[in-house]
């Protein structure tokens, strides 16, 4: 599945969502601390939801009004590079 560009119609904040499917809970676990590393290194931190399987990650650069950035799609990019 492809990243959604996604717009809240609220409050016109604009993200980048994908989900996630794994087969338990410790793959998505570490899939997540894989993400994580990775977003420290980036300074690049995502929103996420993870329940049991499944993991969702939202990605909007809050620095610049909560908009996707070529940041965002640059950390989205990495993301789909990661073993999973």
């Amino acid at each position: 599945m492809a990243w959604k560009e996604v717009e809240n119609k609220t409050n016109g904040a604009q993200y980048l969502e994908k989900e996630f499917v794994f087969k338990d809970f410790i793959s998505t676990w570490a899939f997540m601390n894989k993400v994580a590393l990775l977003a420290e290194k980036f300074s690049h931190h995502p929103d996420w939801s993870n329940s049991y399987n499944k993991l969702t990650i939202r990605l909007s650069s809050h620095d610049a009004g909560n908009i996707i950035t070529e940041k965002d799609r640059n950390l989205a990019n990495l993301i789909d590079k990661l073993d999973h």
